[in-house]
């Protein structure tokens, strides 16, 4: 009897096909990576142009009064890459202003993010609904009873 030889390697071809399949693998892998990646970062980049944004119409309503103008500045401490541009227009209707913020990155040269909303000042010498809805019949300002903080009676 004749003794079998086994041909239990590879082949070439074999080796060279697995190797484009595992190449092809880990391109799509490490284009995926850094799709990611960068999708994260732009992610980043909105939300803290969105935050700053919105901080600065807070501050602007916190203030109290709205000047109707173009005001521009840029952050500080973490927010030092970002720059925002405020203006505040007025409305047909009085007391009511646009108020639009655009927040741009150094890396960028389009603002990353613009928030527009309408923010209402009464004019000068004008009642509010608050101060309308504290006068009784004769026209004269009520107030309401101080709550005690204590318990009982």
């Amino acid at each position: 009897m004749k003794a079998r030889r086994s041909n239990a390697g590879f082949s070439l071809v074999e080796v060279m096909i697995a190797l484009l399949i595992l190449g092809v693998a880990l391109a799509g892998l490490a284009q995926g990576i850094t799709t990611a990646l960068r999708s994260s970062k732009d992610s980043e980049l909105q939300t803290t142009a969105a935050f700053l944004a919105s901080g600065q119409i807070e501050l602007l309503r916190a203030d109290g009064f709205i000047v109707d103008g173009v005001v521009e500045g840029k952050g500080t401490g973490g927010l030092a890459r970002y720059s925002w541009k405020q203006t505040v227009s007025p409305t047909p209707i009085e007391g009511l202003h646009e108020v639009a913020v655009e927040v741009q990155h150094t890396s960028e040269t389009v603002p990353v993010f613009e928030l527009h909303t309408l923010l209402f000042d009464p004019p000068a010498g004008s009642q509010t609904n608050r101060d309308i809805g504290n006068r009784n019949e004769g026209g004269r300002k009520t107030t309401r009873p101080k709550k005690s903080r204590r318990g009982g009676a």
